[in-house]
C-alpha cells in the first residue's frame, strides 16, 4: 500500500508498508508530482460556484422590485430561488455518478454552459421587445437551466481537491472551494439592493450577472483540459476504497447516526436558505430598506465564513466533530429564536445587524464540521455520497420550510412603517414557526446523536496495525473497517 505522506511529510498518514521501512529506491516512487494548473482548475470551480450563488439569489434581495416589473406576485418571485431546490432534488442522485463515470472536466463544462445559458436567458426575457411584456416564464426558464447546474457544481469541490491537489493542500483546497458559494451570497446581497432600486433597473442587473458567466465559461472550456492531471498527486488518488454507490446508499439507509444527521441537519440547511430567501421580505415590513436587508445578509455571511474557518481549524487540531456540532447547533437555535422576535420589531438596526451576526457566527460554521462528522459516522462510504444525500435533504426541506412559512403570512391593512411593494404581509407567525422548527431539530440531535468516528478507527487500524477499537467497541462495524 502507498502511502499518500510522501509528498506532503505528514507522518500520521504513513501506512503500515511505509512504517516498517520502505527502501529508498520505493521512497523515490512514493513522491508524488503536483501540477500547477491545479489552481486553474480550482479558480475556475470557485468562479463557477460563486457565479451560480448569484444566479440562485439574484432576485431575493430585491424582490418587490422584481415583482414590479416581472408583474407577478411575491410568491411567485420565490419561486424563482425555489426552483433551485425543485430541481436539484432529483438530479443531485446522478451527480455523483457522473463525476465518477464522465469525469471532471466534462461534468465542470456542462455546469459552466448551462450556467451560462441559464444568465444569458433571464437577461434576453427582461429586453425590450415590441408589444411583449409577459417576462416571467423566460425569466423562470433561464433560471431553471442555472439550477440544473448547480449539483453538477456544488459536489465538485471535495472531487477536485482529491484528482488534483496533495494531501497537505486538499483540505485547504476544498475549503477554498466550498467557502466560494456563501461568497456568492454574499455579493447577490449587496449587488442586487446597489443596482436596483427600482423596478426599471432588473434588466441591467440581469445583465451584470449574466456577464461573468460567459467568461468562466469560456475559461472551463478551454482551461480545463482534463479530469485528472497527468500522474496523481497522491496515492489516494490512484484508487478509492469507498464503497460502490449503490451499496454505500443502503449502507447510509441503514446507519442510525447519519439518519439522524441527515434529517436534523438538513433543517439547518433549510432554516438557512429560508433567511436568505424571506430576509428582505420579512425586514421591509418593520420599515427596513432593501440596503439594510442586504447588509444584514451580508453580515450573516461574513461572520458565518469567520465561524467556519475558526471551528474548522479548531476541530481539525481536537478531532471533537461531535461535542462541536452541538455546542454550536444550541447556539443557533437561539439565535434564531432572537432573530425570530427582534425582525419584528421596528427601528432596531443595531439589534438586528448584531443578531443576523451570531446566527451566522453560529448557525453558518456548523457545514464544515457536519460535512466532516458525516463522513466520520457513515465512513467507508464515499464522501459525496454522504453529502448528496444530506444537501437532497436540506433542499426537500428548504422547499416545504418556504412553502410553509408563505402559507401561514397573513395580509396588513394597515402598515405605515412598511417599505414593501404593494403587498404587505405580517410574518410574526411564520418566524414563530421557524424558531421552533430550529429548535426542535436541535433538541433531537443533541439528545439522539451518538457516533463512533469510524474513519479515524480505520486510520488508526491502518496506521497502527491494532484492532484495539473495534474490540473495544463491538462488532458492529468491523466489517466496514476491514474494507
Amino acid at each position: 500500500m502507498e502511502s499518500p505522506a510522501e509528498a506532503s511529510g505528514d507522518s500520521q498518514t504513513v501506512s503500515p508498508a511505509v512504517s516498517a521501512g520502505p527502501s529508498p529506491e520505493l521512497r523515490k516512487l512514493l513522491v508524488f508530482k503536483v501540477y500547477k494548473r491545479r489552481w486553474l482548475v480550482l479558480l475556475v470551480l470557485c468562479l463557477l460556484n460563486c457565479s451560480n450563488a448569484t444566479l440562485w439569489l439574484t432576485f431575493a434581495p430585491v424582490a418587490d422590485q422584481s415583482a414590479q416589473f416581472l408583474k407577478v406576485t411575491l410568491q411567485e418571485i420565490n419561486w424563482l430561488s425555489l426552483v433551485f431546490m425543485v430541481v436539484a432534488i432529483p438530479l443531485s442522485f446522478g451527480t455523483t455518478w457522473m463525476l465518477d463515470t464522465l469525469g471532471l472536466r466534462i461534468t465542470l463544462v456542462l455546469g459552466s454552459w448551462l450556467n451560462m445559458l441559464g444568465a444569458l436567458m433571464r437577461y434576453a426575457g427582461t429586453a425590450s421587445l415590441p408589444g411583449y411584456t409577459n417576462y416571467f416564464p423566460i425569466v423562470m426558464l433561464g433560471q431553471t437551466l442555472a439550477a440544473v447546474a448547480q449539483p453538477l457544481i456544488i459536489f465538485t469541490p471535495t472531487k477536485v481537491a482529491a484528482l488534483w491537489f496533495p494531501d497537505h493542500q486538499r483540505a485547504t483546497a476544498n475549503m477554498i472551494a466550498s467557502m466560494s458559494n456563501p461568497l456568492g451570497v454574499l455579493l447577490a446581497n449587496i449587488i442586487s439592493p446597489m443596482m436596483a432600486e427600482t423596478s426599471a433597473h432588473i434588466p441591467i442587473l440581469l445583465l451584470a450577472y449574466a456577464v461573468p458567466t460567459c467568461i468562466i465559461c469560456f475559461l472551463a472550456t478551454v482551461g480545463i483540459r482534463s479530469s485528472a492531471p497527468p500522474t496523481p498527486p497522491s496515492a489516494s488518488a490512484e484508487c478509492s476504497g469507498s464503497e460502490p454507490y449503490v451499496q454505500g446508499i443502503k449502507l447510509l439507509l441503514k446507519n442510525k447516526a447519519y439518519l439522524i444527521l441527515l434529517l436534523c441537519f438538513g433543517s439547518g440547511i433549510a432554516v438557512f436558505t429560508c433567511f436568505s430567501t424571506l430576509l428582505e421580505q420579512i425586514l421591509c415590513v418593520q420599515g427596513y430598506s432593501n440596503d439594510f436587508a442586504g447588509l444584514c445578509g451580508a453580515l450573516f455571511i461574513v461572520f458565518g465564513v469567520i465561524g467556519a474557518g475558526a471551528l474548522g481549524l479548531y476541530v481539525d487540531k481536537t478531532k471533537k466533530f461531535i461535542e462541536a456540532t452541538k455546542i454550536n447547533m444550541g447556539f443557533t437555535a437561539l439565535s434564531c429564536i432572537a432573530f425570530s422576535v427582534v425582525s419584528l420589531m421596528p427601528q432596531q438596526k443595531a439589534a438586528v445587524a448584531a443578531v443576523c451576526s451570531l446566527f451566522g457566527l453560529f448557525g453558518f460554521s456548523i457545514y464544515p464540521v457536519a460535512m466532516e462528522l458525516s463522513v466520520e459516522c457513515s465512513y467507508p462510504v464515499g464522501e459525496a455520497t454522504s453529502a448528496g444525500l444530506i444537501f437532497i435533504s436540506g433542499q426537500v426541506q428548504s422547499v416545504l420550510y418556504i412553502i410553509l412559512l408563505q402559507a401561514l403570512t397573513k395580509p396588513l391593512t394597515d402598515s405605515p412603517l412598511s417599505t414593501c411593494g404593494d403587498a404587505v404581509l405580517s410574518w410574526r407567525v411564520p418566524m414563530m414557526v421557524m424558531a421552533g422548527l430550529c429548535s426542535l431539530f436541535t433538541c433531537c440531535f443533541l439528545i439522539f446523536f451518538h457516533t463512533r468516528y469510524r474513519r479515524l478507527e480505520a486510520e488508526e487500524q491502518a496506521m497502527y496495525g491494532t484492532k484495539q477499537s473495534n474490540e473495544s467497541s463491538g462488532s458492529e462495524s468491523d466489517p466496514l473497517l476491514e474494507t
